[in-house]
């Protein structure tokens, strides 16, 4: 079981380990990779979560810390072949990623192919085993609410750790209403994940209160810094 936080109780570790600071801009450099992940220790979050072609890098950046390396699966649009995911994820594994964000296939799913969905996240979710969770990236830009839902049930069926609101190139990313909606479309054991728009501290804080306990960030030094100044 995934407890809900405690705004009001939240402590400083606590907010820091919702966090995967995101390094996911396509213009990005190693440098970048490098400074970004020096952050992540510095501030000890969750996870940094790195475009596949830093996975190694990262990994080697943050080996003997507590910071896990995430990196995305098909993404951004999710409509890789299966094949194409489960590759993808075996060959993050092997540089040293410990949690895989995967993009649902979108068009299957509007499209009622259910099986195909289900069995899209379940190939990943087999490919990762014990050596990494699965985040699903539902995108919900793009669904109406049941589809929503449909995606959740569809992702916990197939073993998913984590339903995801979005991967952050979508018009809008996630939104309070649609975490209400996940979070009450998946068991206890199912953990949300908010991503697009946590931009603050105030946002951060909003998210968690509705049952998030991961969000994805740019912003993550200033967020924790203002928290500190709340303390």
């Amino acid at each position: 079981m995934i407890p809900k936080l405690d705004v009001d109780t939240l402590t400083f570790e606590q907010l820091a380990k919702t966090i995967d600071h995101s390094l996911l801009r396509p213009e990005l450099t190693d440098d970048d990779v490098v400074a970004g992940c020096e952050l992540a220790r510095r501030y000890d979050v969750a996870s940094v979560t790195v475009k596949p072609c830093h996975v190694a890098l990262a990994a080697r950046l943050t080996a003997d810390s507590d910071v896990k390396v995430g990196t995305v699966v098909g993404f951004p649009h999710g409509s890789h072949t299966t094949a194409t995911k489960v590759f993808e994820a075996k060959d993050a594994l092997a540089n040293g990623a410990q949690e895989l964000d995967m993009v649902i296939n979108i068009g299957a799913l509007r499209s009622g192919q259910d099986d195909m969905v289900h069995d899209d996240i379940r190939a990943v979710v087999e490919a990762a085993g014990d050596k990494a969770i699965v985040k699903v990236i539902l995108e919900n830009h793009y669904l109406t609410d049941e589809e929503k839902v449909r995606a959740c049930h569809l992702a916990e069926e197939a073993g998913a750790h984590y339903v995801k609101t979005s991967t952050g190139y979508a018009p809008t990313g996630a939104t309070i209403e649609d975490l209400k909606l996940m979070r009450a479309s998946v068991g206890p054991d199912v953990g949300v994940k908010a991503a697009g728009g946590v931009r603050s501290l105030d946002a951060a804080l909003e998210v968690i209160a509705v049952g998030a306990t991961r969000f994805g960030a740019t912003r993550t030094e200033g967020i924790l810094e203002e928290f500190k100044t709340r303390l």
